[in-house]
């Protein structure tokens, strides 16, 4: 049974159907740009050891820079992404490159903005990212806690350093949310734009990460190396970018940007947007396996039990989607948002993002915290908060949630 392939050609064969990043057009349209205003510059980027942010530093060691400080809470994931970027040809490492596993909430984080600075890019991937994060009222006070209070507290930290770019990671599912995930990052994205006139900032939401950390997909080559059963839902698509083109996407966003603009890649729904039953089936194919299609996740489990190295089926368990928030389907933007689609050849920017007073963020807020201090507090009730401010959050409630699956 083999456990091993060439996933970045995978990717690109059964997932994007790109041979070269989707950005590849535009970064040679705007390279000399680019090299102008990210060469010789100080960079810190929080969250950088998860797959937007360290596709995010590969993107930008592409160029010149003088100085890079990494944060992340994930003091294994910033080993690893040390450990690849000196074990690797085609990065230009700065002198100066240093990683803390450090909470950007932390004082500490203040000491180490305040030492190393001033940066002229910033750049934030720090986010809760799964759906299933809503599980419960503790779960969802720590992911809006994550996603936009202490993305408030950052830029407060900005204002007295600002930096020529800072960027802050979005999600798709920001438009028109049906999961508190997706409307946590749409009220990020009005926070962060009631400081567009003070600072520089920009955002993009985009497709899932083929194969990042935490995901379905890569689900599958963990759950295979423990010959562990898969479990995949039926009918869910999704637009696909490879992890590089996660990377220089935020980073084009990131430099090239208006303050104010939602950057988006330029995909065709019918085109581009995979389901996940497909993709398991090509992978298994490419492993050299059939699927053992399974009626419940049991049956996948004592079938796990039977495998071994001579094995040429993999058992597969193929369930209908009912849980909170999901969505079967994705988009980039909403009917009412005005878009550019011609500055950049295959990425899209929303042009009238709204931009609240600092004041209303505040008071938004505050309804948070005192909710959050209740002691009746319940999903419901954050949930009717979120619509009075986000009159596109719809939200989709089943009881059920991901963690009780396998």
């Amino acid at each position: 049974m083999q456990t091993s392939f060439d996933l970045d050609t995978f990717i690109r064969k059964y997932v994007t159907h790109r041979d070269e990043s989707l950005l590849n057009a535009d970064f040679l349209k705007y390279d000399a740009e680019m090299q102008k205003r990210i060469t010789g510059k100080s960079v810190l980027v929080i969250g950088g050891a998860g797959s937007i942010g360290s596709s995010y530093i590969k993107a930008i060691l592409k160029f010149n820079i003088r100085k890079l400080v990494v944060v992340d809470i994930n003091e294994n994931g910033l080993t690893e992404l040390v450990r690849d970027l000196r074990s690797s040809t085609g990065y230009n490492i700065p002198a100066e490159f240093i990683t803390y596993p450090v909470n950007f909430g932390d004082s500490v984080f203040e000491k180490i903005f305040s030492h190393h600075g001033p940066f002229q890019i910033v750049a934030n991937f720090a986010a809760h990212k799964h759906v299933r994060s809503e599980k419960d009222i503790y779960s969802i006070e720590a992911m809006i806690e994550n996603n936009v209070l202490k993305a408030r507290k950052l830029l407060e930290l900005l204002l007295q350093s600002p930096p020529e770019h800072f960027f802050c990671v979005s999600t798709d599912k920001a438009a028109n949310p049906v999961n508190i995930m997706g409307a946590s990052k749409k009220l990020m994205e009005e926070m962060i734009m009631a400081y567009s006139t003070k600072l520089s900032i920009k955002t993009a939401r985009f497709a899932n990460v083929a194969f990042s950390n935490g995901s379905l997909p890569l689900g599958f080559l963990d759950r295979l190396n423990k010959r562990q059963p898969w479990s995949c839902p039926k009918g869910i698509r999704r637009f696909f970018v490879s992890p590089q083109e996660s990377g220089e996407l935020c980073l084009i966003a990131s430099i090239m940007g208006e303050s104010g603009d939602i950057f988006f890649p330029k995909l065709d729904e019918n085109i581009d947007m995979i389901p996940f039953d497909q993709m398991a089936l090509d992978l298994l194919k490419t492993l050299g396996l059939k699927p053992d299609i399974c009626q419940s996740e049991e049956e996948a489990r004592q079938k796990a039990l039977l495998l071994n190295e001579t094995s040429t089926t993999y058992p597969i368990y193929f369930f209908g989607s009912d849980t909170s928030g999901e969505k079967s389907f994705e988009e980039f933007y909403t009917e009412k948002e005005i878009l550019d689609k011609v500055s950049f050849i295959n990425l899209g920017v929303v042009k009238n993002s709204l931009k609240r007073s600092v004041q209303e963020i505040d008071l938004i807020f505050d309804q948070l915290h005192t909710l959050f201090k209740s002691q009746n507090v319940t999903k419901a009730s954050i949930v009717d908060i979120l619509k009075v401010y986000l009159p596109n959050f719809e939200h989709i409630e089943t009881g059920k949630g991901l963690d009780s699956k396998m």
